[in-house]
Parts: C-alpha cells; structure tokens; sequence
C-alpha cells in the first residue's frame, strides 16, 4: 500500500525556509559528537550559530 500525496498525516515542514538537498559535513575531535547531542535543540542552534559566522565574515570584508 503507497502513501497517498497531500495526506492529512503527511510530513510537515520544520520552517519557511527549504534546506539545502545536500548536508555540511565535517569532522569534529573524538567525544564532540555524543557530547553535541546531549544539547537541547543542537541542530537548529548550529544552523543559527552558522548563519552569524558567515554573516561576520561578510561585515568583516566590507
């Protein structure tokens, strides 16, 4: 049995904004990531905490 499109039950959007098809990856030291998610909230705080960096790196080179 297939899922059917525009279901009540379907997945919802986490925000307005779509996310890149494709992840940043990086490697991090041994023990960051259990520790990164022990963190309430990690994903989203990492996003926000990426958008400053660059936006610094912008006002910086202006």
């Amino acid at each position: 049995m297939t899922f059917q499109k525009k279901h009540k039950l379907g997945a919802l959007p986490l925000n307005e904004e779509p996310f890149d098809r494709s992840p940043v990856c990086f490697n991090v030291r041994k023990g960051v990531k259990e520790k990164l998610k022990t963190v309430p909230d990690w994903k989203e705080r990492l996003r926000e905490f990426i958008d400053e960096l660059i936006e610094n790196v912008d006002n910086n080179c202006q």
